[in-house]
């Protein structure tokens, strides 16, 4: 990757994933910012808007080992981090990786899993290991996790707690396309799916090099106070019962770093920080009940803290 700038990588491959995923062009730049800045995504829309094909595209562009796994009501523990079988010839235990140990892993519809099966990834997102039989042990590097819900369908679900939804760095929705896009994608699958004809276009070492090239966008102090700033009037908003933790101040800053390497800036910029606020920190505040009983939103709080706040020079 010597030579080639990181906006250029990020433009390949944005291009990439866009010849398959059609008129998503934010989503995928929120999508690749969690990606390159170590974080988690949390996509959260409608059946058939295109999550999988995304987590999908994704994988396929980078040439990285792609798991997914489907969470339902039965799902154990043991089937996402495996499970250790005896072998009847030598008598010992012999432990069989599950689907965690890969680069990218889709927790499809994440929500329809028991509390005790959503609890198995909380170590893997936030330290990228897992504790098996009194046994740490790493996982793949990079470890990326996108996980889907359904925003309209409750049955049959358990709501992500508030310590799960804090592992995620970013949560966003595709939506529905244009009519224009939407004919487009029709005509491209006439005959096959264009995902079964992605090649890749980084490899592992363009993914390290580019998350390297992230930690060094400079952050002045000032935009530090900003960003810290933004998080603390989410504490202290009459309508949030929880605000955003120290977490979301670290998710906002690195989410934001991605941006400005994307944009080809060496220094971060308030407008990233505008850009990712809502989407970083509205799904880890927790609504004082009687403030969404009277319809008031976790984005509107977040939208009214960037509106009302000095923002750095």
């Amino acid at each position: 990757m010597s030579g080639v700038s990181g906006q250029e990588i990020y433009r390949r491959l944005a291009k990439n994933i866009q010849t398959v995923v059609k008129g998503q062009k934010p989503a995928i730049r929120k999508l690749l910012a969690a990606f390159f800045s170590g974080g988690h995504v949390l996509l959260e829309d409608y059946p058939g808007t295109g999550k999988t094909t995304l987590a999908k595209a994704l994988a396929l562009s980078v040439d990285i080992e792609f798991k997914r796994i489907q969470f339902t009501p039965d799902l154990l523990p043991s089937d996402i981090l495996g499970v250790s079988i005896l072998n009847p010839k030598d008598q010992t235990f012999e432990f069989h990786q599950g689907p965690i140990f890969a680069n990218l892993i889709l927790a499809d519809e994440i929500n329809r899993a028991s509390p005790r099966t959503q609890s198995a990834l909380l170590e893997a997102m936030a330290e990228s290991q897992v504790s098996i039989d009194g046994q740490q042990m790493k996982l793949h590097d990079p470890f990326f996790v996108i996980a889907t819900q359904n925003p309209i369908d409750s049955q049959g679900t358990y709501p992500l707690p508030e310590a799960q939804m804090d592992r995620f760095s970013i949560q966003f929705g595709l939506g529905y396309i244009s009519a224009e896009e939407e004919v487009e994608i029709l005509s491209n699958q006439m005959q096959a799916h264009p995902i079964d004809q992605l090649q890749p276009c980084l490899s592992l070492e363009d993914v390290f090099t580019l998350k390297q090239a992230v930690k060094r966008i400079t952050v002045s102090e000032d935009l530090k106070q900003y960003v810290v700033n933004i998080v603390n009037a989410t504490r202290q908003a009459e309508e949030v019962q929880l605000g955003a933790s120290p977490r979301g101040s670290i998710a906002l800053m690195k989410i934001g770093q991605a941006l400005a390497l994307f944009d080809g800036t060496p220094v971060l910029r308030p407008k990233h920080i505008q850009e990712a606020a809502v989407s970083v920190l509205a799904h880890r505040l927790v609504m004082d009940p009687q403030a969404k009983f009277a319809g008031k939103t976790a984005k509107q709080v977040v939208m009214e803290i960037m509106r009302r706040l000095p923002v750095p020079a």
